[in-house]
């Protein structure tokens, strides 16, 4: 099987579990490019979805972006298309994100902690996220991003390293190396749950907040 490390290495930016403890500068090995990360993801057989996904899913937006939005992996209509939230949760979050004066691909970078398909849209499992983390740690180091949006459990429980429950994570800003993070709902979860939309729009209101509090070249 090739790994993702192998696939980096041939792509000459050697070895990429070392971004989970690093910064890029300390780690002594050639930097990620967006090209060479689109290469490895797609090219990845690292956990046992590339078995039955159509194809890996990267991310979206603007790679410059002051926004990271972060979901957990990408449905069957994500799989087929190639583009992270483009089902009715998608088009729940761009309504999310049109609340609070954005758009996507507007100062927005939109990915996956997973970027495979589960099948069945079931959760990920840990081995699979422990696969597709390093190369959510390269996009943050290529967005540099001034905050985190994660949306649902699976992506707040992976940035911030803990089982703790979503409804004990939301409600305050966390740090993740020192990026300011808010969590909210999952919009796929809000679908299927009206009646916590007010405490997304909460967390929404407070994402806004704070990015408003930044100082303009933090």
């Amino acid at each position: 099987m090739t790994t993702r490390d192998d696939v980096f290495s041939e792509l000459g930016i050697g070895p990429v579990w070392r971004l989970r403890e690093a910064a890029p500068e300390q780690t002594g090995v050639a930097p990620c490019t967006w090209e060479s990360l689109a290469v490895a993801v797609a090219r990845c057989t690292a956990c046992k979805l590339s078995a039955t996904r159509t194809q890996g899913v990267l991310g979206v937006g603007d790679r410059n972006a002051d926004w990271l939005i972060v979901g957990e992996a990408p449905g069957a209509e994500e799989d087929a298309q190639g583009e992270p939230f483009v089902g009715q949760a998608g088009k729940l979050l761009d309504a999310m994100l049109a609340s609070i004066g954005l758009a996507r691909g507007n100062n927005v970078y939109i990915t996956n902690v997973v970027k495979s398909r589960p099948p069945g849209n079931r959760n990920p499992e840990p081995d699979e996220i422990a696969a597709c983390m390093p190369y959510l740690l390269a996009q943050i180091e290529l967005v540099r991003p001034k905050l985190i949006l994660a949306l649902g459990r699976v992506a707040a429980q992976s940035l911030l390293d803990t089982d703790e429950a979503i409804g004990r994570l939301r409600g305050g800003v966390h740090r993740f190396r020192n990026i300011p993070l808010v969590v909210t709902y999952h919009p796929a979860y809000l679908l299927r749950s009206l009646t916590d939309k007010a405490r997304a729009w909460e967390d929404l209101c407070l994402a806004r907040r704070t990015m408003q509090s930044l100082a303009p070249d933090s």
